[in-house]
């Protein structure tokens, strides 16, 4: 018998979103059943979200890090709001990662702005879990 406690590391809790009017969501449920059955808590808040509820529900469901699917072309004024807001919370250590039709100067500028990841069509889902089980820490 030792003296050390065994330290259990909580799994990965990840919140999807599907901002906007955009109502294609087949991608964020693809990666939010994904991450699920990689061990991760996943939340999906359904579609047409707006950045001030997809932090809401960030905050109120203590998760790592937010991923949210956007095909509306909106990226330039929806990734920017939810980091704001989410810096306005205090909560500027949840991570934030995307997917969707974003062109690639684009990617470059909200990579500035402090999105940490953009997945592009033709990412596979091992790509997406793995990204987030190496970026993501885990919590005990």
């Amino acid at each position: 018998m030792t003296d050390k406690k065994e330290m259990k590391v909580s799994p990965i809790r990840v919140l999807i979103a599907k901002p906007g009017l955009d109502g294609h969501d087949r991608g964020a449920k693809v990666i939010a059943r994904a991450l699920r059955d990689a061990g991760m808590e996943v939340i999906y808040t359904g579609l047409h979200q707006t950045p001030e509820m997809i932090v809401q529900s960030a905050l109120q469901e203590d998760v790592q890090c937010i991923g949210m699917s956007i095909l509306s072309g909106a990226h330039m004024v929806l990734f920017p709001e939810v980091m704001r807001l989410l810096k306005e919370n205090d909560a500027s250590d949840i991570i934030v990662f995307g997917g969707g039709i974003i062109p690639k100067p684009d990617v470059v500028k909200l990579k500035d702005q402090g999105v940490q990841e953009i997945f592009l069509p033709g990412t596979s889902t091992r790509e997406v879990i793995e990204w987030v089980r190496t970026n993501v820490p885990a919590r005990e």
